[in-house]
């Protein structure tokens, strides 16, 4: 509320009267409270403004116009309602029923206080109980409310709406559905009956679009409703829909579309929620729809219709799977016929119709597809053979991408197992055909839609696997396949990568040996020397490999295909090839957790349960993950020596899949891998220049961290708290032993005196590495919270490291810092003891303290005497982190302490002092209350001045934006009084200036693009501080000149419908339209795509040979103009820099200086540019149209002298004719003969 009112209050000096009232008003209220010694709470406010709007109704003060006092009054009490406690409306809500009722009537003409009196009654309706919501009053404003719904000015009716829509979203505590839920749906039945018979009443409002027609009010009642449908009542459900499907009837396109929208909505939230609210009207709707179907040329409403059948049924399916059924074949056929048209939105609603449908096939339908013969052909063979044909249609030619989109969702939705126990699926039985048909689509030369093949050709691997696909889709990518003519399928390898039900075993079989085969044809090519060839095969392979996690998701046979061979043949590659390490460990890691996700009935790769799509059942998961168990001990072996060998940039794949197999083997294996790693580690530590080996070791150790049991922590524990592992000179052995210190913490199973932890960590301070502060940080940070209540005498001692960590070089160190300050700052507030006696560097005799927040808030103002300018500063930053951490907590006077303390660094001569005080001021702006700053701005403002004009570390801009914080939240008399002096007053006009132009061209730029949405500003970066402190930057730029408005970089929107399909021309081929279309059919523009050597034509060729010729000896134009422009830059650089247009000069503080864009400057540049040779002959002269008059005695003219020096020798007269000399004009003698 007060970032409301701060934007109100500078308008008291403002020219227009309805901005200029509200503030008058705002401003006699607060100086009341002022008077009165009344705080400024939302219920002052509200209790002052209702007696005030009392008053001006008693007498009668109720004129309308933009300065008079009742609409002020609205305003005022819409923006303070919304933060009333409930309580206090209910009590008043008599009161303000009386004083705002009687007004509507008036209001109705009167658009602004309309709206303010409507966002009143938002927070009104919102605060009231049960009982107070069947008071007659309240009944009769809400009803009111509802017929604003249907107003013509826009603003009111979306106001009126929200508020309707607001009302129904929170209904009274003990109910589920609001009590007017029922009378709003009432309503909305009876407006769509009137607006279908076009005997709507007039609305009473007065304005230019108060007679709007049937059509635009039902438009109107539709935008309502589709926001407000989800909440009413399920049994007013059915009256509404029926009542939407007349609405076509009254022949307004966009009416038609909105009413078919909003059905759409209605079934997709009834089949989202589980809910039948309407399923007894499907059928109903189904055959209404059906029965008025939009001429296909109507581009408008064919896409919302189509999608109402397909919503429809999909909904139906959900509601009643046989009777949707019955239905089916009927739904498909009308929804398919449009797909023959031109229009691509069409198309794209028809596909994702006919994919809903797809959705709607049951197991019925399928066993009679499968079981009857070829006399009775049933709807899903029909289906599938309509869309073979389709392929090959020059009809359908424009909408293949849609109908592969189509066949694709036909493909996923038949994944139903036809009998339990074997593994063949509806989509192999029927869809084998269709796929492979595509498949040889997809390999054809001109075939232009090969990613939405790609995709058909991915959900078939999904649903059947790869061991049926490839026995009728071959790879063809051996020598001896491409021998025999097969065009190759290489593009089936990447779509391995992903869950499908084929065995394991069918990669050990067939992939294997395949991989083998094209590796020594790799090693083959490569001794060889044809390096290209080599390439292919080893990405081949590696592709191969790439789906071998496909393959282990949950396969039924990891028993059998396991086999120590194939064990053995992993493990090598996992040595051996690099390349393939990623792939093999992404196939192990799958092996594990696809088993554990479907043995927990939780399948979250598929998405779906997985009893539905999976191959195996829980029990064969739950027998894989036993098997696997005993696998575990010699594969962490495996995974051990691999995560030694790599380095430490491609350890974290490596290590993930440790985790994971962790998680799955016995506690024995895990500990009895935990003893020989540690072994390790203290092996590797005696010998000092093995730093790698131990980094190495303390990575094993921390993936090992989670599944440890307390025994084995407190062993870790005391050997990573020792010097040779905190004090070591390698970097990284620090950081580790920090980390693993601070994980053993985190999981709770450490367990040892925090004390005595924190006095070793303090003797070992003194090795410490700078590179290891951050873990040092967030160790301490989890010791904090153990230290007990009584023992808070050691938080001092950690203060000075914490708070000179908030300047360290690293971010994630500061962080580190910050939150290791907060932690303390929480323990303090949490109560306790602090024994001064204790403290090092107190007397022995120092009285104890109790813990607080405001204690520990005076000790790290103790740095504030520090003997260096950084520990100053980073004091300041830390004080600041903990007055926005606990600005609740802290107390006004604490505030006030703290906010004058460091006012005075203001005044500090070092510029890191200043850089954190600015940070402090800035913040504490932000966050503080007004009326604890508000008595320090004569201090405040004055000290931020004296840095306003200084550039260095950007301290005018962090000046210029603090100011720009203050008067929104001060209000600009406030500072400016507080100002003082001339100069200073003149910095913050200048602001205001600046501010007020600033809105001037956001308001033009909104005027310019009022449906393009601009993000200004840093993206919040989640740390509510870091966003206080850093996030936001001035609203004002830089320069002090008005910008001119941008050009717009983008390019003329091309005008005209979309291009349709062509012809594909081929001279080669003769053309067949009866077989084949898609292939002779393109998207694409004719002449736009180069042909290899096209420009090879405007080169001189040898006429015997064929040759292209280049003429040694000329010059190329590349190297000419080289020349001319480096002679060009070398004579005119800094001339040109110094005069041009685009040049610039700099004064004598510095400061850049831009040259005038003027005529003179423009003149003397074309001038400049008219020496050189263009190009283009043509150019020049249409650019100089206008030739100069040759001078008078030009012929005579010397080539290389200033005067008449012939070649041959002196001539010392010149002479010219008299008809030359009468032209010279502006002189009144001529003579004939030049001086000598």
């Amino acid at each position: 509320m007060e970032e409301a009112l701060a934007k109100i209050r500078p308008h008291t000096t403002s020219n227009l009267a309805h901005q200029k009232a509200p503030a008058n008003l705002l401003q006699a209220l607060e100086s009341t409270f002022q008077e009165k010694h009344a705080d400024r709470t939302p219920t002052a406010y509200f209790a002052a403004l209702i007696t005030t709007l009392d008053g001006s109704v008693h007498q009668k003060e109720t004129s309308l116009g933009d300065g008079d006092v009742l609409p002020a009054e609205l305003y005022l009490l819409a923006l303070v309602a919304p933060f009333v406690p409930q309580p206090v409306i209910q009590t008043n809500l008599n009161t303000l029923l009386s004083l705002t009722a009687p007004l509507f009537p008036a209001l109705m003409a009167h658009a602004p206080p309309l709206r303010s009196q409507l966002t009143l009654y938002n927070a009104v309706f919102r605060a009231l109980d049960r009982s107070q919501l069947d008071v007659s009053a309240v009944r009769q404003s809400f009803a009111s409310v509802l017929q604003l719904c249907l107003d013509p000015r826009p603003k009111v009716r979306k106001k009126a709406a929200d508020i309707v829509k607001d009302v129904l979203l929170f209904p009274p505590s003990p109910l589920i559905r609001h009590p007017y839920a029922q009378r709003v749906a009432d309503w909305a039945h009876i407006a769509l009956q009137q607006a279908s018979s076009g005997a709507l009443p007039k609305s009473k409002s007065s304005g230019k679009g108060s007679d709007t027609s049937a059509a635009e009010t039902a438009i109107h009642l539709l935008a309502f409703l589709r926001p407000v449908l989800p909440q009413l009542p399920l049994d007013s459900i059915p009256p509404i829909t029926s009542t939407l499907l007349t609405l076509p009837r009254l022949g307004n396109p966009y009416l038609s579309q909105s009413a078919y929208s909003i059905l759409s909505d209605l079934f997709t939230a009834s089949t989202t929620a589980g809910t039948v609210s309407a399923v007894e009207q499907i059928p109903a709707v189904i055959n209404a729809v059906l029965e008025a179907p939009p001429p296909k040329s109507d581009n408008a409403i064919s896409p919302s219709w189509v999608r109402v059948l397909g919503d429809a049924m999909f909904a139906y399916h959900v509601a009643d799977p046989p009777a949707c059924a019955a239905e089916f074949n009927k739904v498909w056929k009308t929804v398919w016929s449009y797909f023959e048209t031109n229009h691509a939105p069409t198309r794209k609603a028809v596909a994702e119709s006919l994919a809903l449908l797809t959705r709607c096939i049951t197991s019925s339908m399928v066993q009679a597809s499968l079981t009857g013969g070829e006399a009775s052909k049933s709807s899903l063979q029909s289906i599938i053979s309509q869309i073979t044909k389709a392929l090959d249609a020059l009809t359908f030619a424009p909408a293949m991408q849609e109908l592969l989109s189509v066949i694709s969702a036909l493909v996923s939705n038949l994944n139903i197992r036809m009998e339990p126990g074997k593994s063949t699926t509806a989509a192999e039985a029927l869809l084998m055909p269709l796929v492979s048909k595509i498949a040889d689509l997809r390999i054809q030369k001109h075939f232009e839609h090969k990613e939405a093949a790609d995709v058909v050709l991915s959900t078939a691997m999904r649903v059947l696997g790869p061991a049926v696909l490839l026995a009728a889709i071959p790879l063809n990518l051996e020598p001896s396949d491409r021998q025999a003519g097969k065009e190759p399928r290489a593009f089936l390898l990447p779509m391995l990568n992903q869950p499908h039900p084929s065995h394991l075993g069918h990669f050990v079989s067939y992939f294997v040996p395949m991989s083998e085969r094209m590796f020594n044809l790799q090693q083959k090519a490569h001794n060889e020397g044809r390096q290209s060839e080599a390439k292919v095969w080893s990405v081949l392979v590696a592709q191969i490999w790439t789906g071998f996690a496909g393959y282990c998701h949950a396969p039924p046979d990891v028993k059998t295909a396991l086999t120590p061979a194939f064990a053995q043949l992993l493990s090598q590659l996992l040595y051996s090839q690099p390349d393939l390490r990623a792939p093999v460990l992404r196939g192990l890691k799958a092996l594990v957790e696809s088993n554990r996700s479907i043995a927990s009935q939780i399948d979250a790769d598929m998405g779906e349960p997985s009893s539905a799509d999976s191959a195996i059942t829980p029990k064969q998961a739950s027998q894989n993950l036993t098997f696997l168990k005993t696998q575990a001990e010699s594969w962490f072996a495996v995974f051990f020596n691999v995560f030694g060998s790599v380095d430490r940039d491609n350890r974290g794949m490596v290590g993930d899949v440790i985790s994971v197999w962790a998680g799955l083997a016995e506690k024995q294996d895990i500990a009895k891998a935990y003893c020989k790693v540690l072994d390790l580690f203290r092996q590797s530590l005696q010998q000092s220049d093995n730093g790698n080996t131990t980094a190495m070791t303390q990575d094993l150790l921390i993936l090992l961290i989670p599944f440890l049991d307390t025994q084995d922590v407190a062993t870790l524990f005391s050997a990573c708290l020792a010097q040779e592992v905190l004090c070591h000179k390698d970097n990284g052995v620090q950081k580790r032993g920090y980390k693993i210190l601070a994980k053993l913490m985190d999981t709770g199973k450490a367990e040892g005196d925090a004390l005595e932890t924190f006095r070793r960590l303090d003797e070992l301070s003194d090795g410490l590495s700078p590179a290891a502060k951050k873990d040092r940080f967030m160790l301490l940070s989890q010791l904090i919270p153990r230290v007990a209540s009584e023992s808070l005498h050691i938080i001092p001692s950690l203060i000075p490291e914490a708070v000179l960590g908030t300047k360290e070089p690293s971010e994630k160190a500061r962080l580190a810092a910050f939150e290791l300050i907060v932690a303390m700052g929480q323990k303090m507030s949490q109560g306790g003891v602090v024994k001064r006696s204790m403290v090092d560097g107190m007397d022995e005799d120092g009285a104890e303290a109790q813990a607080s927040i405001g204690e520990y808030m005076t000790m790290v103002a103790g740095g504030l005497a520090g003997a260096t300018p950084h520990m100053i500063s980073a004091t300041i930053t830390a004080i600041s982190r903990l007055v926005f951490e606990f600005k609740e907590s802290l107390d006004a006077q604490m505030q006030t302490e703290i906010f004058t303390t460091l006012l005075v660094f203001l005044s500090s001569a070092n510029r890191e002092i200043i850089k954190s005080t600015l940070g402090y001021i800035k913040l504490a702006i932000h966050t503080l209350p007004v009326d604890l700053l508000r008595p320090h701005l004569k201090d405040l403002v004055p000290a931020l001045l004296a840095w306003s004009h200084d550039h260095k570390n950007h301290f005018k801009s962090k000046v210029r934006h603090i100011f720009e914080r203050m008067i929104r939240r001060f209000g600009w008399n406030d500072v400016y009084q507080a100002a003082g002096e001339d100069q200073a007053a003149k910095v913050l006009v200048n602001i205001k200036k600046r501010k007020e132009r600033a809105k001037r061209k956001k308001a033009r730029e909104e005027d310019d693009e009022d449906e393009e949405e601009t993000t200004k500003g840093k993206v919040p970066t989640g740390d509510a501080f870091e966003d206080v402190l850093y996030g936001s930057e001035s609203e004002l730029g830089d320069s002090d000149e008005e910008e001119q408005p941008s050009r717009s970089m983008a390019g003329p929107k091309r005008k005209g419908v979309e291009q349709g399909v062509r012809l594909r021309v081929d001279d080669d081929e003769p053309m067949d339209l009866l077989q084949g279309a898609a292939l002779r059919l393109t998207n694409a523009q004719a002449n736009r795509r180069r042909k290899p050597g096209q420009d090879a034509g405007r080169f001189k060729t040898d006429t015997d040979t064929g040759k292209m010729v280049i003429n040694e000896e000329s010059d190329s134009d590349i190297e000419v103009s080289a020349r001319k422009a480096a002679k060009d830059v070398a004579g005119s650089a800094y001339r040109e820099s110094m005069t041009s247009v685009d040049g610039f000069t700099r004064g004598p503080n510095g400061r850049i200086k831009f040259n005038k864009d003027t005529k003179k400057r423009r003149r003397e540049n074309e001038d400049e540019d008219g020496d050189v040779e263009m190009a283009d002959g043509a150019g020049v002269a249409k650019k100089n149209k206008k030739r100069t008059e040759p001078k008078l005695g030009h012929e005579f003219k010397a080539k290389r002298a200033g005067g008449d020096v012939k070649k041959g020798g002196v001539d010392p007269y010149a002479y010219l004719s008299l008809s030359q000399a009468a032209k010279k004009k502006g002189r009144t003698r001529t003579g004939i003969a030049g001086k000598h």
